[in-house]
């Protein structure tokens, strides 16, 4: 995020470049952190001694593990606007 909370986007013609492969890589880690744990919400979900802390720290894990999702479509989506001609 830049300044004001407004989405920053890596614009580069290097899709192999240095800083265009760091941007995948950390992508890959949030894609895989929000895979593991939404595989185990329904585990917490399901169990009957969770407390309301246990739940409150899960709903905080998945609404981050959402934002950093959706940023992660929101870019990609950027980059086929930018990158893919429109196909009719």
């Amino acid at each position: 995020m830049g300044p004001e909370g407004k989405p920053c986007y890596l614009s580069t013609d290097d899709r192999g470049g240095y800083m265009s492969r760091l941007a995948d890589n950390i992508e890959a880690e949030q894609l895989e952190a929000a895979t593991e744990l939404l595989e185990g919400a329904l585990g917490a979900l399901d169990d009957q001694d969770a407390g309301p802390e246990g739940l409150r720290r899960l709903a905080q894990e998945l609404h981050q593990a959402l934002r950093d999702v959706l940023r992660v479509a929101t870019s990609r989506g950027h980059l086929l606007e930018v990158s893919e001609p429109h196909r009719i």
